[in-house]
């Protein structure tokens, strides 16, 4: 397969949170009989979840759900809330991303010891690449890695789930 032209995955780049907004709210008055059909969509997503949807939740669920899959770092919400003009402390966006991963709507996944986590809004079990110096995470094409043998668990636990995070880096 040719790499270059025909990778079957998508790009996932950081979106302004401002452009965000702009796209999902209506710019006019909103029709008093039309329902805001994103938020919605987050209060029943977070309701489904087990979580009551707070300010918080809703606001980051918007910046999180509402444009596909994305992969996010704590600081990178932080920083596209603050420009957004919707300031929360770090600590907020932290926990908030935490409760989420938590109830299942999102994925942690570490890339090395020293990088902070990033955050996948797709849940489901599946590996990545990461290109190293850019900080960019891709999920990797069905059918995935093919893994044949996997190590006995501890006594007393049981393998939960096998994360592969392929580092790419560009040529030379």
């Amino acid at each position: 397969m040719d790499l270059t032209t025909t990778m079957p995955w998508i790009e996932i780049a950081p979106e302004s949170l401002a452009a965000v907004r702009t796209q999902t709210l209506p710019a006019a008055a909103p029709d008093e009989d039309a329902p805001n059909l994103f938020h919605y969509d987050c209060s029943d997503l977070l309701r489904r979840a087990g979580l009551r949807p707070t300010r918080q939740r809703l606001l980051l669920g918007a910046f999180l759900f509402s444009k596909g899959g994305r992969h996010v770092t704590a600081d990178m919400i932080y920083t596209e809330a603050a420009a957004a003009n919707m300031p929360m402390s770090r600590a907020t966006v932290y926990n908030t991303l935490n409760q989420l991963t938590d109830a299942g709507l999102l994925r942690q996944i570490g890339v090395d010891g020293s990088r902070s986590f990033f955050f996948d809004t797709n849940p489901i079990p599946h590996h990545h690449f990461f290109v190293d110096r850019e900080d960019r995470l891709f999920d990797v094409p069905a059918p995935g890695v093919g893994i044949e043998l996997l190590p006995q668990p501890l006594p007393g636990y049981e393998i939960a789930g096998v994360d592969v995070v392929v580092h790419l880096r560009r040529k030379q």
